[in-house]
């Protein structure tokens, strides 16, 4: 992990133990999620190899993320202002147009997706008519960005409702002191 995690975990509980085990976590945590049906969640965007939920269910998730193929792009790919699939400037996943989205949305009969991995300095923004939402929820990324941050709520009839909400304040942020390590983390 990066952006502080490991260096968090260090502080907070002295070794690098917890950060270990949460790094074997991720390897088996879901790919994606699907909300009553009509919404794709995804925590970057959509892969040019992918375009049925049904074979996203098939990717062997029980591993590290590789640098290419069907799972590292649904981490690392963005929605562009762009026709169909271009070159991603981060190294990994690719850049996707409108008429990729709506396909894959027509196709999945799916309402939108709603993802994250974008900074939004307003917490959140649609994309694509509506078809594409990133929600960012890290209020002044890496302390220096000074965005807001958004928690999107739905309810059963999946009304939308966005929860808009600052970084504490820096004189009531502190880190915690060093404790020692709990006796159930070996």
């Amino acid at each position: 992990m990066v952006y502080g995690f490991y260096e968090e975990c260090l502080r907070k509980y002295g070794s690098a133990m917890v950060w270990r085990q949460c790094t074997e976590i991720f390897d088996y945590l879901c790919l994606s999620a699907i909300i009553d049906g009509r919404i794709f969640c995804v925590h970057g965007g959509l892969s040019p190899t992918i375009t049925t939920l049904d074979q996203i269910r098939t990717i062997d998730r029980k591993q590290e993320v590789p640098h290419d193929g069907p799972m590292c792009d649904l981490l690392w790919s963005d929605p562009e202002e762009t026709a169909g699939w271009g070159v991603s400037p981060r190294g990994a996943g690719y850049l996707f147009g409108s008429d990729v989205v709506a396909n894959f949305n027509q196709l999945n009969r799916i309402d939108f997706i709603c993802r994250a991995h974008q900074l939004v300095m307003e917490g959140y923004r649609w994309h694509f008519h509506e078809s594409v939402l990133t929600v960012w929820s890290a209020p002044n990324y890496c302390y220096r960005c000074g965005n807001v941050a958004a928690i999107l709520r739905l309810n059963e009839r999946l009304d939308k409702e966005f929860s808009i909400f600052e970084a504490a304040p820096q004189d009531v942020r502190s880190i915690p002191a060093r404790r020692p390590i709990p006796d159930y983390f070996l």
